[in-house]
C-alpha cells in the first residue's frame, strides 16, 4: 500500500473532497427517491467507493475515454456528466444522456468522455482497447481509464485485455476497484493471489495496489499511471481497495457479510475521515467544507426536482439510433 504524504496542492485535495460529495449527495439522493417509491428499477449504489473515482478522475483530461460498470454512478460524475441529464437518465426521461433508453446500467455521455457502461461483468476492458486503439492510431493523445470489480478479475476478457493492451502498447489504464466482494463472494474465496495487481507481471506491464480510500495516495498512484499511458509507454493495472457500503443491489442487505468486518468499513468511511484531514492540515476551513457540502445537495436536487419534470420518450424513440431497417 502506498503511505507516504505527498505535496498536493490545497485546491487539489479540496477539489477530490468536492467531487466525492457531489457523488455522495447524489447517491443518497437517489436512493431515498427509490426508497419513497418516487423512482423504480435496478440501482447499484458505489457508496464508500466515491474516491476510488474522484482521484483517479481528476487527472483526465474532458477528451480522456472512460468505460466502467454497472456500479459506475461514482465514475459517471467524477467524469463530468451533468448532473441533470445524469438523473434523467437513470429515471428514463428523454432529456437523459441517452434518450432514456440506457438507464443506470448503461449510461453515457460521449461528450464528456464516458464511453460507456456496461452492465456485463468484464466486457469493459475489451471495449476500452478499442478506444485506447483509436487513440493511438489517431496520435491524439487521449488516455482511457476503464473501471471494474474484482469479480470482473477473473473474467477471461480480462486477460486477455492485459495481454492485447501489452503487445500494442496502448494508452489505457486498467483500474479494478477492488471492494473486496464479487456479489455475494468474498475475494479469497474466489481469487487466487492476495493483490489484483500481482497478475499485471504476467503481461508485463506495472501493478500497483493502493488504498482506494485515501484520495491523495491513490491521486499520486494514478497520476503516475496516466502519464505513463499519456507519452506512450503503455498500460497499467491500478488496484484500488475500498468497500462498498450498500451491498451488492439497492435492497440488498449485505447479511452475508461479517458483522464486524462491515462495521469497521462503515467506522472508516473515507468522507468524514478525508473531511478531518483536510482540516488538520489547513488546506480548508470548516465554513469552506460546509459550504461544498451544501452546494453539492442543492446542485443534486435541482437536478432531480429537473428530471422528475421531464418527458419520457416518444415511440419514436424505439427506432432512434437503431442502425438497420425496421423488418416487419
Amino acid at each position: 500500500m502506498t503511505t507516504t504524504e505527498p505535496a498536493i496542492a490545497a485546491d487539489t485535495r479540496v477539489q477530490l473532497y468536492c467531487t466525492a460529495v457531489r457523488i455522495l449527495a447524489f447517491d443518497e439522493k437517489y436512493r431515498s427517491a427509490m426508497l419513497s417509491g418516487k423512482v423504480g428499477g435496478m440501482y447499484y449504489s458505489a457508496r464508500g467507493q466515491e474516491f476510488a473515482a474522484a482521484s483517479v478522475a481528476a487527472h483526465l483530461e474532458p477528451s480522456d475515454y472512460m468505460v466502467t460498470t454497472y456500479r459506475g454512478v461514482h465514475d459517471q460524475i467524477a467524469k463530468g456528466a451533468p448532473l441533470r441529464e445524469l438523473w434523467a437518465e437513470h429515471m428514463g426521461k428523454v432529456t437523459g444522456s441517452c434518450h432514456g433508453k440506457g438507464g443506470p446500467m448503461h449510461v453515457s455521455s460521449p461528450a464528456h468522455g464516458l464511453m460507456v457502461t456496461t452492465g456485463v461483468v468484464g466486457s469493459g476492458l475489451p471495449i476500452a482497447n478499442g478506444l485506447a486503439l483509436a487513440a493511438k492510431l489517431r496520435d491524439t493523445g487521449q488516455v482511457t481509464v476503464v473501471n471494474f470489480g474484482d469479480g470482473a478479475s477473473n473474467i477471461g476478457a480480462f486477460h486477455e485485455s492485459l495481454n492485447l493492451a501489452s503487445v500494442w502498447q496502448l494508452p489505457v489504464v486498467f483500474v479494478c476497484q477492488n471492494n473486496k466482494w464479487a456479489e455475494y463472494t468474498p475475494y479469497a474465496a474466489g481469487t487466487s493471489v492476495a493483490n489484483i495487481a500481482q497478475r499485471a507481471a504476467s503481461y508485463s506491464m506495472p501493478g500497483i495496489t493502493v488504498d482506494g480510500n485515501d484520495p491523495i495516495a491513490l491521486y499520486v498512484a494514478a497520476g503516475e499511471a496516466i502519464d505513463r499511458a499519456r507519452r506512450g509507454d503503455g498500460p497499467t493495472l491500478l488496484e484500488a481497495v475500498t468497500f462498498r457500503f450498500c451491498g451488492h443491489y439497492f435492497g440488498d442487505q449485505s447479511e452475508y457479510i461479517p458483522e464486524a468486518e462491515y462495521s469497521a468499513a462503515l467506522a472508516a468511511d473515507p468522507i468524514p475521515r478525508y473531511r478531518k484531514r483536510l482540516l488538520d492540515d489547513g488546506s480548508a476551513t470548516e465554513q469552506e467544507l460546509d459550504h461544498i457540502e451544501r452546494a453539492a445537495r442543492e446542485e443534486v436536487d435541482d437536478a432531480a426536482a429537473w428530471a422528475f419534470e421531464q418527458p419520457l420518450p416518444p415511440v419514436s424513440e424505439l427506432t432512434t439510433d437503431v442502425y438497420s431497417k425496421e423488418t416487419l
